[in-house]
């Protein structure tokens, strides 16, 4: 392998059109050594200028690096460029847009950068003032009735990660066509260092973050308060804004994990700064027994997410998404004041949700993966989830999911259950002996080559099975809509579809037993048809990979 021409000459015209000095010369020297030969140089070479970094429904996501695939200033002054032209031909020239950010490396850098490409392109810039979770920049898209609101942040990727996250004036996350739009609109920019840019943004005080607190302080539907609570925001920008809303809602000031409390781009104390990877709330539940918790928090590093922690019959573990999305969903359906309310949850979770709005009266809806299409799920929606720990319970003020707010109704369910002499585990046994067990697992294919997956989708489809675990079932295919099978049957359901952000192939497991006499046999009953249902989708999806 050696260094053509051509990759040479795209470098090269990057480095000249890049706008920062830093990154310049980063990219300048993996040049120098791809011209030397270096086999590893080459290879770095072709990587960084194999892209640019694709836009889609969820913005950018990359490593912090020079180069078109990656994140860096340049890369975000091209990508607001597209997105002020996208919002200029749908008539939103010259609109309020408002630009946050979180702690990750060069997030400070980029929000800055984004924000002087609007001002420069007519718009009415706001910044929010200083890093604060994503759930704030939603709100903010709809208290100011903005056009448009940019989120930098990486959420819960890896350390080295950063991201762009574009929300629209629905004050939700775009749907296409509008990736696809904005995808064109940012390859027709010019150069980074030819885009226009100025100072002046207005940098918001503490009106919108406080606005954001009371609304949120409005949630609880009851008035107990006592609960003694440990969280950990993960070193990412969490801690002070739940901090904030647990005071404001009425609670005691949470224990936060002391490692874990400050913003650190470098997240030294978790292999990846996620609550649902093993280890990464170790800490937290380490706190928890300790202090004689009531309930364990954690917040993802942009605090869209939160998990929850428990102590049941064996000890302290983390609750899984779909429990913690059954619990708030029961709790707010409830105590809800709306005449005709809607839940929704998406192809991939948990079904138990229908059962619980059925039991209510109200109305339940699923739909694909992504909070994108759960926040646009229908009118009188007052909850959504989804199984990765994604919660909205507050969707008439932030069309996303917000970990912060999910944090403080799950204080008001477990201080209202606590004044009551019970508990969150007591509540799951209590609804699995209502509506039946449901359990659910995952199981993920991870490929070296991504034609691997569509060869696989395409074999699935041209020969489906006719049975899993014994068990009957029925495919149902959702394309065009979507690169989804279901295969449904007696008591039994399991979702194909590829990964939208890694190599892999995702199949989403559920099975249901009623529970005729004692839970503990209903549960037995299922895990073991779960496990039989696993090691059947495993070998489905090892053959001919």
């Amino acid at each position: 392998m050696s260094l053509t021409a051509e990759l040479r000459d795209r470098a090269f015209r990057w480095i000249a059109d890049d706008v920062d000095p830093d990154s310049r010369a980063e990219l300048q020297q993996v040049l120098a050594r791809a011209m030397s030969q270096d086999p590893a140089a080459l290879a770095e070479l072709e990587d960084r200028m194999g892209g640019p970094l694709e836009f889609g429904t969820a913005g950018l996501r990359g490593p912090v690096r020079a180069g078109p695939n990656g994140m860096n200033t340049a890369v975000v002054v091209r990508t607001t460029a597209g997105v002020a032209a996208w919002l200029a031909s749908r008539g939103k020239a010259g609109g309020v847009v408002v630009v946050g950010r979180d702690a990750r490396h060069g997030s400070a850098e980029f929000a800055t950068a984004a924000a002087e490409v609007l001002t420069a392109a007519g718009f009415d810039t706001r910044v929010l003032p200083g890093p604060l979770p994503t759930p704030v920049l939603a709100f903010a898209v709809r208290e100011l009735s903005a056009v448009a609101g940019i989120q930098i942040t990486a959420s819960h990727n890896p350390p080295a990660d950063n991201g762009y996250k574009l929300y629209d004036d629905t004050g939700a996350q775009i749907v296409p066509p509008a990736d696809s739009l904005i995808e064109k609109a940012i390859a027709a920019a010019p150069g980074a260092v030819s885009v226009p840019r100025a100072p002046g943004a207005t940098v918001l005080g503490d009106k919108v973050v406080d606005g954001y607190l009371a609304r949120v302080a409005a949630l609880p539907r009851g008035t107990a308060r006592e609960l003694r609570v440990v969280a950990t925001a993960l070193h990412g920008v969490g801690a002070e804004t739940l901090a904030a809303a647990l005071r404001a809602a009425g609670f005691a000031e949470p224990e936060l994990v002391a490692a874990q409390r400050e913003p650190d781009p470098d997240f030294p104390t978790v292999a990846f700064p996620n609550p649902e990877e093993p280890g990464a709330t170790d800490l937290l539940l380490e706190l928890a027994e300790k202090s004689g918790a009531d309930l364990a928090v954690a917040l993802d590093p942009d605090a869209d997410r939160c998990a929850l922690g428990v102590r049941d019959r064996d000890g302290w573990r983390m609750l899984r998404g779909d429990e913690t999305g059954v619990l708030l969903g029961e709790h707010i359906l409830s105590t809800v004041d709306s005449a005709d309310p809607l839940v929704a949850t998406t192809i991939v979770s948990s079904s138990m949700l229908g059962e619980i709005a059925a039991a209510h009266g109200a109305r339940y809806t699923e739909t694909l993966t992504g909070f994108k299409w759960l926040a646009r799920a229908g009118e009188g929606l007052v909850f959504a989830y989804e199984e990765a720990l994604g919660l909205c319970v507050n969707p008439d003020f932030v069309r996303d999911k917000d970990g912060i707010a999910a944090a403080v109704l799950a204080c008001d369910l477990a201080a209202t259950l606590k004044e009551r002499g019970g508990s969150l585990p007591a509540s799951l046994d209590e609804l699995a002996v209502r509506h039946g067990v449901h359990l659910t697992d995952q199981v993920s294919l991870r490929v070296s080559e991504l034609g691997t997956i569509g060869r696989l989708m395409s074999r699935l489809r041209a020969e489906p099975p006719a049975e899993l675990a014994g068990t009957a079932v029925t495919v149902t295919d959702l394309l065009p809509e979507a690169d989804v099978l279901r295969l449904t049957g007696d008591g039994l359901r399991v979702v194909v579809r590829p990964s939208g952000t890694e190599p892999k192939l995702k199949a989403y497991l559920q099975v249901t037993e009623p529970v005729a006499a004692e839970l503990a046999d209903a549960r037995q009953r299922a895990a073991g048809r779960l496990a039989g249902l696993r090691g059947a989708v495993e070998a489905l999806l090892k053959e001919d990979t």
